[in-house]
């Protein structure tokens, strides 16, 4: 009954994506007020990944069009899906499509969107990764090997709630674009 919450156009849907849509289905039976809220919700695809130090952390993956939905209930929902997935973070992102781009050889009609684009792609990512905080500054930082570290400073507002997930999202987001970040609170100057 719970492979209805699962929006997939290909293929069947893997062990993870099975017990995130039955955790989503027992939230919408067995809670009141998150009832309204998630029966229309569904989930594109959802992902393990290895955060480190023997931690997992689950990826859902939803579609863009619900994501508006999904961040209203968002805190909530990952509060209780953390609850029943125990020792392990649950993180929300837009399932976000990457256009090539045209070459010389492609029959391309039409020009390719700047929302496909992979640089909007894995910005739109980073904001996904960090919601309910807002990214306040941005710095790319190159390396002497040539590496680009890319220091993402986040609202102080909000680090006593997000602090232990930093490691998470520093691993979610190299795995899924090949990129490092690193996270930051910029610290207040008493005046």
């Amino acid at each position: 009954m719970a492979s209805h919450k699962i929006a997939k156009k290909n293929g069947t849907a893997d062990e993870i994506e099975l017990s995130v849509a039955q955790a989503l289905f027992d939230l919408e039976n067995n809670v009141n007020d998150l009832k309204s809220e998630l029966k229309p919700l569904q989930i594109s695809s959802a992902k393990e990944v290895e955060t480190g130090s023997g931690k997992k952390a689950i990826v859902v993956f939803v579609p863009v069009p619900q994501l508006k939905a999904f961040h209203k209930i968002q805190q909530r929902l990952t509060r209780e899906l953390e609850k029943k997935f125990s020792d392990r973070h649950v993180v929300f992102v837009a399932q976000r499509r990457i256009m090539a781009k045209p070459t010389r050889n492609s029959r391309v009609k039409q020009q390719r969107p700047r929302s496909r684009t992979l640089t909007s792609v894995h910005e739109k990512l980073l904001e996904d990764l960090v919601y309910p905080t807002e990214i306040t500054g941005k710095r790319t930082r190159v390396q002497t090997d040539q590496r680009r570290v890319i220091k993402v400073f986040l609202d102080a507002k909000d680090s006593t709630s997000l602090e232990y997930k930093l490691d998470t999202f520093v691993a979610v987001y190299k795995r899924l674009t090949g990129k490092e970040v690193v996270f930051e609170f910029p610290a207040h100057h008493a005046e």
